[in-house]
């Protein structure tokens, strides 16, 4: 790496860690001020100064912990709203947790209003300091030159441009990867390679050519590369060896996941009852219809069962027994209640029935109905892969996706979920769920008129690349 680039790569670590350090600070003294100046003369048996100085440290942990959980300090690829709605997010879950904790110090429930003060407060640093980081680190750090490869998935640029990422990546060229190969020095002047669902032998030499020039290589992955992922290094014959198997997650944490799921359902449907309740009155009182909708959906091994939701489309939604997708808000067979209820993702509340029966986790790929699951397969056999795990109320993919992401990109992300089981990723993806409820996003629905296969564009790259 010469000088030059290497002092770029020194001065953006430090830049960033800089600007999330005047974050963190300025967040920590906010809460601090709160504490120290009310709180600390609230609790029944006050602390000595340390003991008070370990209860800021606490909230310091806790907004890291969930800034990192919700991106908040990744300001080189999300928009200022969305800094700002992250950062938000890790303040109410912060300071929500330190003011239970102040309770149990207290032993009754202190006045929350100098905390409210200290989250409007904070909510006003973070509107400040995203708008000071983002112009400051646009302007230190100037778009990277950057050159887009693809096979056969393409619009990698539209979607740089979609989500504003322009300001970082100033794509200057876009070439098939036969024209890469025929010509590598197109890469010799650049600073950022996009690998675009490239067949993995093509892919390897075009990514040891960036890594001999230095470059900054992002892959869009394929299935394979997602399994791969799961290997474990064995050591035989002499040889460097993977082992790869199919999910086989420790009993220990199968264990610790069916305590939660049936902690977290009770808890949910206890404290949840009255929203239950209004709801089921409000559909009744709409079609006279059933207030719960149950559908066949697809587990661990295939299994099928019934799912429960509230019914927020008409009775005769699929009168023709066809099996359709919806369209999102311009779907004409959802009911005024049910609009509102979906956007609010209370539909989806009744499944806490499911996770508590056994039939779904909290966390895990979304359960599929059989009929749409048989006609993603046609086109991607490995979607079959996903049915390794039991399904889940959120997961991977409903985090990071939106409803209307292929299903290519599903069974990547759900693959990815299921390649490394880790009950601390599963209380991170159960966080990270309640991003999704503010954005907008991640309830689009498909194109109208779409069924199961989502017709010949389940995915736009490669569906049959492993074959």
């Amino acid at each position: 790496m010469n000088t030059s680039s290497r002092l770029y790569s020194f001065k953006h670590e430090i830049g960033l860690r800089f600007i999330k350090l005047i974050n963190l600070l300025c967040m920590v003294a906010a809460f601090g001020v709160a504490w120290f100046m009310y709180y600390q003369y609230m609790i029944r048996s006050p602390f000595y100064f340390w003991g008070d100085v370990a209860i800021v440290v606490i909230f310091a942990v806790l907004y890291f912990y969930f800034c990192k959980t919700y991106d908040a300090f990744v300001i080189s690829h999300y928009r200022i709203f969305d800094i700002i709605a992250s950062q938000s997010l890790a303040l109410l879950f912060s300071n929500g947790i330190m003011y239970a904790i102040t309770v149990l110090l207290c032993k009754h429930f202190p006045n929350p209003f100098p905390l409210l003060l200290c989250f409007v407060d904070q909510v006003s640093i973070s509107i400040i300091w995203s708008c000071i980081a983002h112009w400051t680190y646009f302007k230190w750090f100037p778009a990277l030159k950057t050159i887009i490869v693809y096979d056969r998935r393409r619009g990698m640029q539209d979607l740089i441009e979609e989500y504003g990422l322009a300001k970082k990546f100033d794509v200057k060229k876009t070439a098939s990867v036969e024209e890469c190969l025929n010509d590598l020095s197109m890469i010799d002047d650049m600073e950022v390679v996009f690998l675009s669902g490239i067949h993995s032998h093509d892919r390897n030499f075009i990514l040891k050519y960036c890594l001999y020039e230095k470059k900054q290589v992002y892959v869009i992955p394929r299935i394979g590369d997602v399994i791969m992922s799961s290997a474990m290094q064995v050591h035989l014959f002499h040889l460097p060896m993977m082992r790869v198997q199919r999910y086989r997650p420790r009993p220990g944490y199968l264990f610790l996941k069916r305590v939660f799921d049936i902690v977290a359902s009770l808890i949910g449907l206890i404290v949840l009852s009255p929203v239950f309740l209004i709801t089921a009155i409000a559909i009744k009182a709409t079609d006279k219809g059933p207030v719960f909708y149950k559908q066949a959906r697809l587990t661990k091994n295939g299994k099928r069962f019934m799912i429960h939701k509230f019914r927020s489309m008409r009775v005769d939604a699929e009168k023709d027994g066809v099996a359709r997708l919806s369209s999102g808000d311009n779907d004409d067979r959802i009911t005024p209640v049910g609009r509102f209820i979906r956007k609010c993702r209370i539909d989806e509340l009744p499944q806490l029935i499911d996770i508590l029966s056994g039939n779904l986790s909290v966390v895990g790929p979304r359960p599929e109905r059989p009929e749409i699951a048989e006609e993603y397969m046609k086109e991607i056999p490995e979607f079959q892969l996903r049915l390794q795990a039991k399904a889940g109320l959120t997961g991977y993919a409903q985090v990071y996706g939106k409803y209307n992401t292929t299903p290519y990109d599903k069974l990547q992300m759900d693959l990815m979920y299921i390649a490394h089981p880790s009950f601390a990723e599963d209380i991170r993806i159960c966080f990270a769920t309640f991003k999704i409820l503010f954005t907008s996003e991640s309830t689009e629905g498909v194109a109208k008129g779409q069924t199961t296969a989502i017709s010949n564009n389940t995915s736009s790259i490669s569906q049959k690349e492993d074959k």
